[in-house]
Order: structure tokens, then C-alpha cells, then sequence
């Protein structure tokens, strides 16, 4: 019993939890990556993805994994970006110290959400059943550089501010 949750039902809700911030974190960026910011979809996943870190250290283990490991590097990577926004206000270097731990932050999630699909959907745990192979290689590869590439834009069109909507950075 977690929470007085069976295990499943934990980790359903865990699932939960980190598909809402993945899927909050990849509208967030796609927002900066447009000039547009909300603070709504990104508070949702900034709040999701702490949350998908500490859920995930509540699950029975005997050692550290490299889950527990990489829910570690997640949570200070989101510390640092609660500082860059606290601390540094967003403005000069801290404005891309919060870009990019965000954009970390989202790149680990999704890197988990890889290597779990290659656990548990069939199609895939047979081109890689250990996680070693290279179609595991190449998706996580391809992962890694598509959030360089959207890390980079999102930098560049990152605005504290910015309006959420394009209608409203037209003054309609």
C-alpha cells in the first residue's frame, strides 16, 4: 500500500501524473518556442513533473536504480529553474538557465516515457528486449536531439510575459 493505494493504483497515478506533465511541458514549450508563454500550462508542468519525481521515489526498492538516479538530476535540475524564475527573475542568463532546466526537466521525462515504452508495448520490446539494441539507441537519440533543436528555439523565443495567444500579442 502507497498512500493507502494498492501498487497498481499508484502506478496508475504515477503514469498519470507524468503524462500530464509531459504533455503540459510539451505545449509549454512549444508555446516559448512561439514567443507565447502561460502561466497556467507551464505551473501545470512544473508542479506535474516535481511531482512525477517524488511519486516515482515512493515506489518500493532495495537499491538505487537508474531511475532513482535520474528522478535526482530531475528534481535539482527543477530546483534550478525555481531559482533562475525566484532568484534571477527570468531576466538575462537566468531568463536561459530556466529555459533550458525546463527543457531538461521535459528531455528526462520523455527519456523515461522511451524507455518504458520499450518495456511494455510488445512491437517495441521485441526490437529491443534488453534496452541495448540500436533501435532503443536510435529512438533515444532522436529524442536527445530533438530537445537540443527545441531547447535552442525555445531560448530564442522565450518572452517572460509574452502573451499566451497569438490574438492577444495583436492587441484583439
Amino acid at each position: 500500500m502507497l498512500l493507502g493505494m494498492s501498487l497498481r493504483a499508484f502506478t496508475i497515478l504515477h503514469v498519470v501524473i507524468s503524462l500530464i506533465g509531459i504533455i503540459s511541458g510539451i505545449v509549454t514549450v512549444g508555446n516559448w518556442v512561439r514567443g507565447r508563454n502561460s502561466s497556467a500550462w507551464t505551473s501545470t508542468f512544473l508542479i506535474t513533473t516535481i511531482l512525477t519525481s517524488v511519486t516515482g521515489f515512493m515506489f518500493p526498492f532495495e537499491k538505487v536504480t537508474p531511475a532513482i538516479i535520474l528522478g535526482c538530476i530531475s528534481l535539482a535540475v527543477l530546483a534550478v529553474a525555481m531559482v533562475a524564475s525566484a532568484a534571477g527573475h527570468l531576466h538575462g542568463a537566468w531568463r536561459s538557465l530556466y529555459v533550458a532546466s525546463c527543457v531538461a526537466a521535459l528531455y528526462f521525462n520523455c527519456f523515461v516515457l522511451v524507455v518504458q515504452s520499450f518495456m511494455k508495448i510488445p512491437a517495441l520490446h521485441a526490437l529491443a528486449p534488453t534496452g541495448k539494441e540500436p533501435p532503443f539507441a536510435v529512438a533515444q537519440g532522436v529524442v536527445l536531439l530533438a530537445f537540443a533543436a527545441l531547447g535552442w528555439k525555445a531560448n530564442k523565443g522565450f518572452r517572460p510575459g509574452a502573451p499566451a495567444t497569438a490574438s492577444a500579442a495583436k492587441g484583439r
